[in-house]
């Protein structure tokens, strides 16, 4: 792959994350039937995916690591559930905002759990995304949907905080579809008791909107984000997924007219500022980011 096309496979993967609350707030039923299906096309489509890019035979984990596996495939789904819970209760925009504070959980956990030394230029991450979230919230009535959604989708960031943190020490030598296959197996295997019953009352239409996101937003922006790394710096995808936020809330805007206000948007822009600059300052850590799967 040429870095020409490494930038267009990691835009479209930033682009196909960003839609996730798009076909999420499509898809009319239960965020627990969402995330079984998302995870069910995900497991399919990553299979296929590890078959096609997979070139060399990469070392199967060790029992720990399908432990820790498993317990990421327990993270990735709630943090699943509460975002699409978020999206439903209070809009595409509030929802993918609310997610987009996990760098800022990611930060201050590094330094709680690997005790690394909180750096100045992280407070300041901190801090600018904890303000930006005050800006995007419409009201301060703990009872409004709105405000409900959005501590929805702070669990969900910090979820996912600690679902890349995990992966962080769990991942290290496997294949990253392969991985990221085993975590969705996981999803599956945990909520198919729950959901089985219930997928009756799922309509034809909504299997549609789930099954692009299992295909497209899990699988193939998965294996695009992994194709581009082996091109690109890390420092360039991870600033490049800071604009998975710009791409759902665009399209919330288009398609659901979800017209953010001038506060949301002041909001939205520090948390996004924030994001990069937190990308840039973790690829310096780390020799690759952990994809963006709201």
């Amino acid at each position: 792959m040429k870095e020409r096309n490494a930038l267009l496979a990691i835009h479209l993967g930033a682009l196909l994350f960003g839609l996730s609350g798009i076909f999420g707030k499509l898809a009319d039923t239960e965020p627990m039937l969402i995330t079984f299906g998302r995870g069910l096309f995900a497991v399919i489509a990553l299979a296929l995916f590890a078959q096609l890019i997979t070139r060399s035979r990469s070392a199967n984990p060790s029992v720990r690591q399908l432990g820790m596996l498993a317990l990421g495939g327990i993270l990735l789904g709630a943090h699943w559930i509460t975002f699409f819970h978020a999206v439903q209760v209070a809009g595409v925009a509030i929802a993918t905002l609310g997610f987009a504070s996990f760098p800022a959980f990611t930060l201050l956990l590094e330094g709680l759990l690997f005790r690394e030394r909180i750096r100045a230029q992280e407070i300041l991450i901190v801090g600018l995304v904890s303000f930006g979230l005050v800006l995007v919230t419409p009201s301060f009535d703990w009872g409004s949907a709105a405000t409900q959604g959005l501590l929805s989708a702070i669990l969900s960031g910090l979820l996912f905080s600690l679902l890349s943190l995990l992966n962080r020490v769990s991942v290290k030598g496997l294949d990253p579809v392969k991985a990221a296959l085993c975590q969705n197996l996981t999803i599956v295997l945990c909520l198919a008791p729950f959901s089985w019953p219930l997928l009756h009352e799922v309509k034809p239409m909504d299997w549609f909107w789930i099954a692009l996101l299992g295909v497209f937003c899990t699988g193939l922006a998965h294996s695009l984000f992994v194709a581009s790394l082996k091109v690109l710096k890390a420092r360039t995808t991870a600033v490049i997924f800071a604009l998975e936020p710009v791409y759902g809330i665009a399209f919330a805007w288009w398609l659901f007219d979800e017209q953010p206000g001038l506060r949301m948007l002041a909001g939205g822009a520090l948390i996004i500022f924030a994001i990069a600059l937190s990308a840039r300052k973790g690829v310096t850590v780390e020799a690759k980011p952990t994809p963006v799967t709201s």
